[in-house]
């Protein structure tokens, strides 16, 4: 079984922190921080033990933001190179990996009334792991200085920092606070999308792919707009963001955005689709079949997805749309597809019994339903 999450925050990382806090600052009281930050610490979960980590390090470093950033900066180990996540690890040399993120926490509460000493400090640290959760109270309290701090950080040497324009810009960051105004209004990071999505690193670009997705949450129009303006002659590298960053409205049928991608045509030709069981245990699986038969004399570009509408507590239904297929069915060409689909309870989805309708979606068009039983 696989190691819980959660303790990727542990006592030997809390110990890293102390040790290496010591070895920067004598003075340093060890002994205080460590009993605060590990009491209870095995019962928490991931972000509270972070927090709590962070509180620790708020209660025991120095009072004066200067040098409390200061040593925090002095403890970190040397920076990431390229995307390589994987070599950031804690040694003799300093902090690195994990034991970063409480650091960035602390920060953001202890700097969060000097705004340019703690994004100097999270500059620092997020070429360690990432500062993309703790410079989000900053952005929120202090924007006219981020704006102009990120600015400049898109044409930084480091791709971590590169990557934190836009992943700590992000309006609606999974496990990071929401940026409502810019969930409002995102056009203050546009500029910086724009000057990233042909970035050489990608681990930038797949950050900014993500950005622009959540902006199509909210603003379907600026990123079909973006797409008018970015796809035509992109490279591989920017189609393939582009792409990804599209994945909702495409899933969505967004009419503008499937036209963008050429895929805003109605399928021509007969679609013959079955689920079966029509009568599933939760737990269990179903599969969809869909023979297709063009009657086109031109191939077609096909997105192919389907959706199913889950029963919720209340009785009512809400619709997941799921991927299916992306090709091209040539002229005339008959093509026979399968896809398994399981109804096993997952951590973001609990499923209750009851109809749960199933409909095919072609280039955005719904081409008929199912219903399928769901039973305890």
């Amino acid at each position: 079984m696989a190691e819980p999450f959660k303790n990727l925050i542990n006592t030997e990382v809390v110990q890293a922190i102390g040790h290496h806090l010591k070895r920067v600052d004598p003075g340093f009281d060890r002994r205080g921080f460590e009993a605060r930050a590990l009491a209870r610490l095995d019962t928490l979960e991931l972000k509270a033990r972070v927090l709590q980590v962070a509180d620790a390090l708020v209660a025991t470093l120095p009072a004066d933001v200067d040098r409390a950033a200061g040593l925090l900066e002095a403890s970190l180990g040397p920076p990431g190179e390229g995307d390589d996540l994987s070599a950031l690890r804690t040694s003799e040399r300093g902090l690195a990996g994990w034991a970063v993120w409480p650091l960035t926490e602390a920060i953001a509460r202890l700097a969060i009334d000097a705004p340019e000493r703690g994004l100097a400090a999270l500059h620092a640290m997020t070429q360690r792991l990432t500062a993309e959760f703790a410079i989000r109270p900053f952005i929120v309290r202090h924007p006219a200085v981020c704006y102009a701090t990120l600015a400049c950080w898109v044409r930084d040497p480091s791709a971590h920092v590169r990557r934190l324009v836009s992943e700590g810009s992000r309006p609606r960051l999974p496990w990071g606070l929401r940026l409502q105004a810019l969930v409002l209004d995102p056009t203050p990071t546009l500029p910086w999308l724009a000057a990233l999505q042909d970035d050489p690193s990608e681990y930038v670009r797949r950050s900014v792919a993500n950005h622009l997705n959540d902006i199509a949450k909210d603003h379907p129009a600026h990123v079909a707009e973006w797409l008018v303006r970015h796809l035509p002659g992109a490279s591989p590298e920017r189609r393939a963001l582009l792409r990804h960053a599209s994945r909702t409205l495409i899933k969505q049928g967004d009419p503008a955005v499937l036209a963008a991608w050429g895929l805003g045509q109605a399928f021509r030709g007969e679609a013959e689709w079955t689920v079966a069981p029509t009568r599933v245990a939760i737990g269990g699986e179903m599969t969809l079949r869909l023979v297709l038969r063009s009657t086109a004399a031109k191939p077609q570009r096909l997105v192919i997805d389907y959706a199913v509408h889950h029963v919720k507590a209340n009785g009512s239904t809400s619709p997941k749309v799921f991927k299916g297929w992306a090709l091209e069915l040539g002229p005339r060409e008959e093509r026979a597809l399968e896809r398994r689909h399981s109804f096993k309870p997952v951590t973001t989805r609990r499923y209750y019994p009851g109809v749960h309708t199933v409909d095919l979606r072609i280039n955005g068009q719904v081409l008929g339903e199912t219903a399928l039983h769901l039973r305890a």
